[in-house]
């Protein structure tokens, strides 16, 4: 069974926030920093 990398971390992440609950602010700063530095690294990676 082939599960997408995309569905999995997405599920972990709804996971992680049901059982820690971090605030809102912390979790909408990870995400928009996460999508922000995404780009910024993709060639380092590669």
């Amino acid at each position: 069974m082939s599960v997408p990398m995309w569905f999995f971390i997405a599920c972990l992440a709804v996971v992680g926030v049901k059982l820690a609950r971090p605030p809102m602010w912390l979790v909408l700063v990870l995400l928009v920093g996460g999508t922000m530095l995404a780009p910024a690294i993709t060639p380092f990676i590669k």
